[in-house]
């Protein structure tokens, strides 16, 4: 394994590693002490205090919970439903794949984030209505992908067997489709995963995803902003969190990618 992907593990792994451990601490994130309001990193607060006194620290590694909580569930709903959508129009072609490519198109005709910020602003603020917004419009890239795949593998040799035994086609594609298509499947999530994140941070930053006084990085970044002058320590640490765990994330994206292209196997 290459250096930088060994560092993009163990980045990713440190941060699931803190997210973990934020659950022993939950309430350090929200406490509030009036005394330390901004102050800056130091012995005491590694990371410094917000505007309230609270731990910038302990706000990080609760808003990281939040970030890979949100990733978890919204790649785990669009991988399945666009997986399962994908494969029944490539499979079975005539007006199931007609009616996806329709459906896909419409989706398509709007930006991702945009299409999930005007749903979570008619859902409502709140983290249940992010991630039924980012469900919503996520699962096309996992159907486009599931459906050209498996236009390409129903053509080979022994899935033609298989028809030619008389395999029922939801066993021929459970056994002999879907076990070929799943590498770049699980490609697409790693790079779903970081999306997810990014497009959380953005719906939180912008009012409509994490509500206060639960910490996400999106909202500490926005409520850092009113005091990047004097306490720039509450825009950067969020900020280079989301990047450190963004960046890291796709990098691995990228190491599987290689690892599975075909040309390797």
């Amino acid at each position: 394994m290459k250096l930088g992907l060994r560092l993009a593990a163990v980045i990713v792994g440190g941060w699931l590693l803190v997210a973990i451990a934020s659950s022993l601490w939950p309430p350090a994130a929200v406490t509030v002490s009036l005394p330390d309001i901004l102050a800056p990193p130091g012995t005491d607060a590694l990371l410094g205090r917000d505007d309230l006194g609270r731990s910038v620290l302990a706000r990080l590694a609760a808003g990281a919970r939040i970030s890979l909580a949100v990733a978890a569930v919204v790649v785990t709903v669009t991988a399945v439903l666009g997986t399962a959508l994908g494969l029944v129009a490539g499979f079975c072609g005539g007006v199931a794949d007609s009616l996806l490519l329709r459906l896909t198109d419409v989706f398509l005709a709007f930006p991702g984030i945009l299409l999930a910020i005007a749903l979570a602003g008619v859902l409502g603020p709140g983290i249940g209505n992010v991630m039924i917004a980012l469900s919503v419009v996520g699962w096309v890239g996992f159907a486009r992908l599931a459906r050209a795949q498996t236009l390409s593998v129903k053509q080979r040799d022994h899935v033609h067997v298989a028809h030619a035994l008389g395999v029922t086609p939801l066993r021929i594609v459970l056994r002999h489709v879907l076990p070929l298509i799943a590498g770049p499947l699980i490609v697409e999530a790693s790079f779903a995963c970081a999306a997810v994140i990014v497009a959380e941070a953005g719906l939180s930053f912008l009012g409509l995803g994490v509500q206060p006084p639960t910490p996400s990085w999106g909202n500490m970044i926005r409520d850092g902003a009113r005091y990047v002058l004097v306490a720039p320590h509450l825009v950067i640490a969020p900020g280079v969190a989301l990047a450190s765990l963004v960046v890291a994330i796709n990098l691995l994206g990228d190491g599987l990618r290689d690892r599975l292209a075909p040309q390797r196997r």
